[in-house]
């Protein structure tokens, strides 16, 4: 049986710190009074929230089993658990960029508000969403980057 400690070890590693981005800190981060619990939210706003976080941890149990199992197609697998955090930062970052279409916000009032950082003289905010996933981006950049293609051949084996 292939060993999951092969040249792709980096890769498997940097994909499990984005995967448990996406899949484990919603779950802390949302499931609370700033946004599940929020008393200012709507009852189906709350629904869609909780259900888009346990979503995307199932999501994530799936991602993990494809970077950790040992078995035929190990890359093509890093490849697929990696495109799982592409859609997941690709609609963030397109939901971002679409706000005003739907009068929506990065943040709320009662919620994670921006934190103002000192930056060359200027004081530049911070929104938790966006720098987190700006980081986890450059994470997943990194990952994809150091897959080795030694078994990429999907056509057969």
């Amino acid at each position: 049986m292939d060993s999951v400690f092969d040249s792709n070890i980096v890769a498997r590693v940097l994909l499990t710190i984005v995967t448990a981005g996406y899949a484990l800190a919603p779950l802390f981060a949302d499931l609370n009074s700033t946004h599940a619990t929020n008393p200012l939210w709507t009852p189906h706003a709350r629904f869609h929230v909780v259900w888009q976080v346990l979503s995307y941890s199932g999501f994530g149990l799936i991602a993990l089993s494809l970077i950790w199992t040992p078995g035929p197609y190990a890359t093509t697998r890093l490849y697929l658990a990696g495109g799982f955090v592409v859609a997941v930062l690709l609609a963030f970052f397109i939901t971002f960029a679409s706000m005003r279409l739907f009068g929506g916000a990065h943040y709320d009032v009662n919620g994670y508000l921006p934190r103002p950082v000192p930056i060359f003289g200027r004081v530049v905010k911070f929104d938790a969403n966006t720098t987190a996933f700006s980081i986890v981006t450059i994470i997943l950049l990194l990952a994809l980057i150091s897959i080795s293609g030694n078994d990429v051949n999907i056509a057969g084996q």
